[in-house]
């Protein structure tokens, strides 16, 4: 009897123990134990980060500061041309376009002031252009028998009196004036000049059109001069005007505000800014951007990058808070526009809560 409890108690660890398949012949059977040293999603709803995983996403965080925060305003605005340093170039008669000296300029191209970018044949009537061809005729033989009556004249200065010499001067030199610009009419070309130093915002034309007067040809711009013009809905914005900013990807660029015109547009109140600098250059006329007029009100909040926000399954706007060297802790906030970089959170968050600014993405999606 001893013997066999003793052989039952040898045998059942041997039983209990997990079987392991010899290698390459293992069927995916048994379901490996889950490795609680990877990234994953804790009961509480923070996430357990390592140190690894954390410098492999990229993972950035920002330690926060509370302060005093101008109230902004979002604006939807837009690129415009400034009209000191941008022009358009238009054709002043209907004609065919020809190149110019260096060739048609194209999209992008840099010009300079009082260059000719093309000219314009002008275009004429077949019957219009046989009557100046024949008045530009007689006007040359008229021409030529004034010159020869002078001439004669001359050579009788003796005895015809000069008032008759300086008549017949007269009237060959006003003939000639009449024929020189009958010729050139028939002949000109109207040249199409860049009137500013810029780019080459945009080219309408190839060479052999046909355009009619006042048609747009180019237009150049200077890349480093631009305007944008908001609409504020509000009227009293306008009044109380602090600052303002544009955001590009994640660079700011400061408005100087130049004035809010007095007319309604679309049922709001154009407000104008001018934009001057080296991100400048990235912006083209007529997109459409986002202005962040700040005011002079403040709020009580704490400055983090827009990049920090998320959403949780609920839809709430969230940001995940370092609290642990490796953990992770999810916060509900509420956010104001700031400046298109950074927004302002008003509540959710402490000062000194260090919050992830890059990765924040990735360690949403960690399950």
């Amino acid at each position: 009897m001893n013997r066999l409890v003793l052989l039952a108690a040898i045998a059942l660890p041997l039983f209990l123990a997990p079987a392991h398949a010899g290698e390459g012949h293992d069927h995916g059977g048994a379901s490996a134990a889950s490795n609680t040293n990877g990234p994953h999603r804790q009961p509480d709803g923070s996430v357990f980060l390592p140190k690894l995983a954390q410098r492999q996403l990229g993972v950035r965080t920002r330690l926060t500061a509370a302060g005093e925060l101008p109230r902004t305003v979002e604006l939807s605005g837009k690129v415009l041309m400034d009209p000191n340093a941008g022009g358009r170039v238009q054709a002043m008669v209907a004609g065919r376009i020809e190149p110019g000296p260096k060739g048609l300029p194209v999209a992008g191209q840099p010009v300079r002031q009082g260059e000719v970018l093309g000219w314009v044949l002008p275009s004429a009537a077949p019957i219009e252009r046989s009557n100046q061809s024949a008045l530009l005729a007689e006007l040359r033989a008229s021409q030529a028998l004034a010159n020869k009556r002078v001439a004669r004249l001359k050579e009788l200065a003796d005895t015809v009196p000069r008032k008759d010499i300086e008549a017949a001067e007269s009237e060959a030199a006003s003939l000639a004036a009449r024929a020189a610009a009958i010729g050139a009419g028939l002949s000109n070309r109207d040249p199409l000049v860049a009137p500013v130093t810029g780019l080459i915002a945009s080219a309408n034309v190839v060479a052999g059109q046909v355009v009619d007067a006042r048609e747009l040809v180019f237009e150049v711009v200077d890349p480093s001069r631009m305007r944008i013009e908001a609409l504020a809905f509000d009227t009293a914005v306008a009044a109380d005007i602090a600052g303002a900013t544009l955001a590009i990807g994640d660079e700011r660029l400061a408005l100087t505000f130049t004035g809010a015109g007095r007319s309604l547009r679309q049922q709001a109140l154009p407000l104008g800014f001018k934009a001057q600098g080296d991100g400048v250059s990235k912006l083209a006329v007529g997109q459409p951007v986002r202005v962040f007029v700040q005011t002079r009100q403040k709020v009580k909040g704490i400055a983090v990058p827009v990049a920090a926000l998320m959403k949780n399954p609920a839809n709430q706007t969230i940001v995940w808070v370092k609290t642990a060297p490796e953990r992770f802790e999810p916060r509900t906030v509420t956010v104001e526009p700031l400046d298109g970089v950074d927004i302002a959170v008003t509540s959710g968050l402490a000062a000194g809560d260090r919050v992830a600014t890059q990765g924040a993405t990735l360690i949403n999606q960690v399950r």
